[in-house]
């Protein structure tokens, strides 16, 4: 059922658009739990995109499955809070799972391939500032930022296949397969239309750095991928 986060000369100004490819990628994410007997179908079309190389899926799991029998093992108020502030953006009154979000621009339900791949389709090139991941900084071109400025996130997630095996809840004894699980989210900082370089925290071992530049609850302006 469904249950109703040196190259300041390169980029000192935004292109007029920008085309994903495989270090800006258009971002993909999946609002999801292993409490959700929706779920398994559209975890399993995320993991089939998860190598397509302009594209980055991300998944998320939020924590208001986890009192109805079965605790989410990657669960976190933060991605839950990400969630919610997609709902004020989009003008939603809840959330729910499975849903799907492409590039902080509309949502589906995402159980069938086509909802994604339609999604996609209409999704337009972003027109926000450049950005590059330069050793442990994120540098961010200028560009018209919206009313207020953009947040900063660092997004650090698992590119494994991670098998967990539910035990108890609505999927109970199924075995689910998770691509490129979000172990980390953080704001790092703010942008507001000037170039900026701001400092990113060590690695963290087995996980990937993505940083996304984002009106709050609302479009990506800007992506890149370690």
């Amino acid at each position: 059922m469904f249950r109703s986060v040196l190259l300041g000369a390169a980029l000192g100004a935004a292109a007029a658009a920008h085309a994903a490819d495989a270090r800006h990628p258009t971002v993909i994410e999946l609002y999801q739990s292993q409490g959700c007997s929706s779920c398994p179908p559209a975890i399993a079309n995320l993991n089939a995109l998860a190598d397509r190389p302009d594209v980055l899926t991300l998944t998320f799991a939020v924590t208001y499955w986890d009192d109805l029998g079965w605790k989410d093992t990657f669960a976190s108020p933060a991605q839950t809070a990400r969630q919610w502030d997609y709902a004020r953006g989009f003008g939603h009154d809840q959330v729910w799972t499975p849903q799907v979000i492409v590039d902080g621009r509309g949502d589906v339900v995402g159980a069938r391939a086509g909802q994604i791949e339609g999604l996609l389709a209409k999704t337009p090139a972003r027109s926000g500032p450049a950005i590059d991941l330069q050793g442990r900084t994120v540098v961010i071109g200028s560009g018209a930022a919206p009313a207020g400025g953009a947040d900063v996130w660092l997004v650090r997630y698992d590119p494994r296949t991670i098998s967990v095996a539910v035990r108890a809840g609505e999927n109970s004894g199924r075995r689910i397969d998770h691509r490129n699980v979000v172990r980390e989210l953080v704001r790092i900082g703010r942008w507001t239309g000037s170039s900026a370089t701001l400092p990113l925290p060590a690695d963290a071992p087995g996980l990937k750095t993505a940083v996304l530049v984002q009106k709050t609850g609302g479009p990506i302006l800007a992506a890149v991928r370690g």
